[in-house]
């Protein structure tokens, strides 16, 4: 597709999901995808699935929340590949729970990965975007990004975040583009970790009409497609049965 082939893009939370979904997807349309998480194992495998498909991958472990970890996996795209055209800041964790459970440490951890995780890939980044004289940021956010409901408050806010931290860096950036991708439900990994059990109960129902991964990854090689002078700034997309 136009304004992809040969284009270096780093994404995280590649091991699965969207991530991978999205990898597979650019590399297929020629783009150089270099694959960043924690499980290495499964982040081997992709890459491997993607070389024998005639696509470029590369791929090293990542602690999105950790800045100089963040700043060693866009440095390492940038050393195998002279550059990088896009960053998908997209790891996220999403333990609901209500208020009242106190669950402390899960919210730590969601704005830790959620949002400082952005900050790190974007301060890693944007000064080799800037030098090099364009490149296009793409964060997930998700509706919980435009709603709140029972449950979702923490993540909510981590969500909003992103949304806002994104919109800034939009309007300060004369050359890079910024890209929010708001997915509804989508059928992953998320909320694997919730512990609270009427919140499982209530991801579990929502599922029964969730996106593939697939939907989202078209989204996002959508946006890299357009011609540099087109910024997208914001994609949501629901479930057609969607009623949020």
């Amino acid at each position: 597709m136009l304004n992809v082939e040969n284009k270096v893009i780093a994404i995280t939370g590649a091991s699965s999901g969207i991530g991978e979904a999205t990898a597979k997807l650019l590399a297929k349309n020629g783009a150089k995808v270099v694959l960043g998480a924690r499980r290495t194992q499964k982040l081997e495998k992709i890459v491997e699935e993607i070389r024998k498909q005639g696509g470029t991958a590369e791929f090293k472990a990542v602690d999105v929340a950790n800045r100089e970890d963040m700043k060693a996996f866009i440095h390492f795209a940038k050393d195998k590949f002279d550059r990088v055209d896009v960053i998908f800041n997209n790891a996220g964790v999403m333990p609901l729970s209500p208020m009242n459970a106190l669950k402390v440490e899960e919210w730590d951890n969601m704005i830790n990965v959620n949002i400082n995780g952005v900050l790190n890939g974007i301060a890693a980044g944007l000064p080799i975007m800037e030098a090099q004289g364009g490149g296009q940021f793409i964060n997930t956010a998700s509706i919980a990004a435009h709603m709140v409901g029972p449950t979702s408050a923490v993540y909510s806010a981590t969500k909003y975040a992103v949304w806002a931290i994104s919109d800034g860096l939009r309007q300060e950036s004369k050359n890079i583009r910024v890209t929010i991708i708001s997915p509804g439900v989508v059928e992953t990994e998320l909320g694997s970790d919730i512990t609270d059990e009427p919140a499982k109960g209530f991801l579990k129902e929502l599922r029964k009409t969730a996106l593939t991964p697939n939907a989202i990854a078209r989204a996002v090689l959508y946006a890299i497609s357009q011609p540099d002078d087109v910024d997208i700034n914001e994609i949501i997309v629901r479930p057609t049965a969607s009623t949020f």
